[in-house]
């Protein structure tokens, strides 16, 4: 009660700070300090109620239904800290809680630049107070108590000791699917347990805890850093719109850029920490596998990285003493891609919050139901319309105002320009694939990968070249002969990187080409300034890291390899120059969790990768964890698939593969195509929750000159999971799935009806482990860049947060 108090007083301190912001903006008297106040106020109300919040999660509380869903005793406790962000209502309080405290910081900045403050926080106060709506008790309210909507709850959750009361058997059921019991708990039962003098904290003794996938040491930093990105997207959004307001263009640019960047930095480190997660943990051995909530953060990234470069141009222009514009180049431009930013970051929580995506996305949340699925509408169609109703509104004058025109193309303004523009076709590209499932569309992962190819050549390029050009006009010979060292060095790093990975792709090559001429013509430019002015190294040392990311993208993902592999207990196998030993497993985590031990060596060199596999109660799924060997230029991965401990019945004379939707494979001479899942709209919330469903994997199966398309399953029925074959008698054929990846890969296992394959023995070592090994080339190279970028963005920050004091 106390916390929903807290966030409605919160709220409406909120509304007051806008209108009184508002009113000192069109020179009202006496307001400022009752805006400021109000500000304060909100921040101070939000925060003391996520104090309340995480201190009951900590303490298990259990009289809320958010701490009861998400939680459990026996998490440690930075993961139990972290299930504060696990749902929907608690993701968007620590959004709420990220938002108010960087506009405290806003404030500050504001409130030394003129007369900033009114307009840009009577903006930024509209976003926080539209954020505390969402989570007042109209609608996700994470201080929502157990009994307020009536929820069944596992008796195994509840103190056996009451089980048995008489009070306690009219609230008993029993799922005749699952076989489980459950307690009914609705106001009629509290009112019964307070009659008894029953503390909801004694008789509901353990929570659902958190999802198995979540229990890892990036969900205590991950989310947090990703909100802060779109916490951070407000404020170009409110400096934007301020302008408009004001009708003035000019010194938005410079307090604004610092802001801009900044997003950009915490917005793109969010992205790629959650690329090592899911590398380190999901076990599918990628990064980035195109899922629709990865990418829906990725677009305002793009949309924000293309403003800076306009941005810059705009804020060049207006420095120039010879310029006659009095909006400076790309006016327009800048304000409609600071409005896009923040207008994306509301539509990717639209895409993940409104269970759109639940069929496409393992990452996305089931409907929330339909008041906040309008409410997530009004919020987009809100911003939009602010944004571009001010832009309307002040178009005539934007498009009135003088340019000077170009006096040749060869220009670093035109180069920043094209730049951006391939950024935004990036953006557009990535933000029309993820959009599919709204219309029951989906897109396969080489749509993104052959559509963005050519624009990371480009972006590559003109990353080097802009650098070699003069602003306004640049002379063709003298780009030719500043360019020369740098082509002669992406030459060379080019074939080094050939001779490395073996690659013989086109397009890689020359994105290969294209990242490492960029790379030695930002470290050339870097290496004359850091004897000088090092200040000035931000923007190149981000370049730098963009391009060595962009190289190791190319070495990962050109040139990966992996390999299906059964290890018999001590028994040495082969695979990639490793000799691979399975030396048994051994518990952990209170015997919860077992490591597989697996002995790596290479020449005189030896180590142990240690995969995990455990069965969790949470959602009845065996959960795997994938583990590495790191080298300088590679990675050994390992990824468990299954352990035969010899006591199971055998799947004997059987090939196993793993496929990706589109791929094939041929076995004694049929060849079978993976289409795509059979995933129907319940399976996901069943399967998080334990209960009944059924997947099956679309195949298509060519054989004798006739095409059939079956569908083996995976079912799961009061508890018991099973995969149910498809078997072609005319074929001598039999197909059942053996797994199915979050990145969307299905594992089959394929035999005769009447016998093994040619190609297998039908004898099987008693215990025996099964994994994909697969090995990345120069993987190392993606986080070294990524850590570069982030440096470089660091150091542009500091450098244009110091320009923005000055007047």
């Amino acid at each position: 009660m106390v916390g929903s108090i807290l966030l409605t007083l919160a709220l409406i301190a909120g509304i007051t700070s806008v209108v009184m912001y508002f009113f000192t903006f069109k020179g009202a008297n006496n307001t400022l300090n009752l805006a400021r106040w109000s500000y304060h106020a909100m921040a101070v109300l939000t925060i003391v109620a996520a104090t309340l919040f995480l201190h009951a999660i900590l303490t298990h509380q259990y009289q809320y239904k958010y701490v009861y869903d998400y939680s459990g005793s026996g998490l440690a406790t930075g993961l139990t800290i972290s299930t504060f962000y696990a749902g929907q209502e608690g993701s968007f309080f620590l959004w709420t809680i990220m938002t108010v405290i960087i506009g405290i910081v806003l404030q500050q900045y504001c409130s030394k630049r003129g007369d900033l403050e009114s307009r840009v926080m009577s903006v930024f106060s509209l976003a926080a107070s539209f954020l505390l709506v969402m989570i007042s008790p109209m609608l996700k309210n994470p201080f929502a108590y157990i009994w307020s909507d009536p929820t069944f709850l596992a008796t195994a959750n509840i103190n056996p000791a009451f089980l048995s009361a008489p009070f306690i058997q009219n609230f008993l059921f029993s799922d005749g699917n699952s076989g489980q019991s459950f307690v009914k708990m609705s106001s009629e039962l509290y009112s019964v347990l307070q009659s008894g003098g029953i503390a909801i904290n004694d008789f509901i003794i353990q929570g659902k805890g958190l999802n198995p996938l979540l229990q890892n040491f990036w969900m205590q930093i991950h989310p947090p850093m990703l909100f802060t990105g779109f916490a951070l997207s407000t404020v170009p959004f409110s400096f934007a719109i301020a302008a408009l307001m004001k009708n003035e263009y000019k010194e938005w640019i410079k307090h604004a850029f610092p802001w801009v960047l900044s997003c950009a930095m915490i917005l793109g480190l969010a992205i790629m920490l959650g690329g090592y997660w899911a590398y380190g943990v999901l076990g599918w051995g990628g990064y980035w596998g195109w899922d629709p909530v990865e990418n829906s953060s990725l677009v305002p990234w793009l949309v924000g990285v293309a403003s800076i470069h306009t941005l810059l141009v705009q804020k060049k222009s207006l420095s120039r003493k010879d310029n006659s514009s009095t909006i400076g180049e790309f006016a327009k431009t800048n304000l409609i891609l600071s409005i896009m930013t923040y207008v994306l970051v509301l539509y990717s929580t639209f895409l993940t919050r409104s269970g759109i995506l639940g069929d496409a996305s393992v990452h996305s949340f089931t409907d929330p139901g339909y008041s906040v699925y309008l409410f997530l509408i009004i919020l987009i169609l809100s911003f939009t319309f602010l944004g571009f109703g001010m832009l309307a509104y002040r178009w005539k004058y934007l498009d009135s105002a003088p340019v000077d025109p170009y006096k040749s193309l060869l220009n670093r303004e035109l180069a920043l320009f094209t730049g951006a523009v391939a950024l935004i076709a990036s953006a557009i590209i990535v933000l029309v694939g993820t959009s599919a499932p709204i219309f029951k569309q989906s897109v396969e992962t080489k749509f993104y990968n052959q559509m963005n190819l050519p624009i990371g050549i480009i972006i590559g390029l003109l990353n080097g070249l802009s650098l070699l050009m003069k602003w306004k006009s640049s002379d063709g010979k003298d780009i030719a002969k500043k360019s020369l060292p740098s082509v002669i060095a992406a030459v060379v790093l080019t074939a080094i990187l050939l001779a490395i990975t073996g690659l013989r792709d086109v397009m890689l090559i020359l994105l290969a080409f294209s990242s490492a001429f960029a790379l030695s013509t930002n470290a050339e430019i870097a290496y004359k300034i850091i004897r000088g002015n090092k200040i000035m190294l931000g923007a190149y040392v981000a370049h730098v890291g963009i391009a060595v990311f962009l190289l190791g993208v190319v070495g990962s993902a050109g040139f990966s390899h992996q390999q299906q592999i059964e290890l018999p207990l001590n028994q040495p196998k082969e695979a990639f120059g490793y000799i691979l030993t399975f030396k048994g497993y051994q518990p952990f985590d209170n015997g919860k969790k077992y490591h597989f031990n697996i002995e790596v060596k290479k020449g005189n060199n030896s180590s142990i990768v240690a995969p995990v596999m455990f069965f969790s109660q949470y959602n009845n799924s065996l959960m795997r964890e994938p583990d590495m060997l790191s080298e300088l230029t590679r990675d050994f991965y390992v990824s468990p698939m299954g352990y035969d401990d010899g006591n199971q019945k055998q799947n004997t004379g059987g090939n196993e593969v793993s496929l990706n939707k589109g791929e094939s494979t041929t076995f004694e001479g049929t060849k079978i195509t993976f289409a795509s899942f059979n995933f129907p709209k319940e399976a996901m919330s069943s399967m998080m929750s334990g209960g009944d469903f059924q997947i099956g994997a679309k195949l298509s199966v060519a054989y004798n000159g006739k095409t059939k398309e079956v569908e083996p399953l995976l079912r799961a029925v009061k508890g018991e999971r099973e995969f149910v074959p498809v078997e072609l008698q005319d074929a001598n054929l039999r197909i059942q799935m053996a797994n199915l990846e979050a990145s969307g890969k299905v594992s089959l296992v394929i035999s005769k009806l009447n016998g093994a394959s040619e190609s297998q023995t039908t004898v099987q070592p008693k215990e025996v482990l099964s994994i994909e090994a697969s090995v990345k080339p120069l993987i190392s190279l993606v986080w070294t860049g990524v850590l570069l970028m982030v440096m470089g963005f660091l150091v542009s920050v500091l450098r244009r947060s110091k320009e923005s004091r000055q007047q």
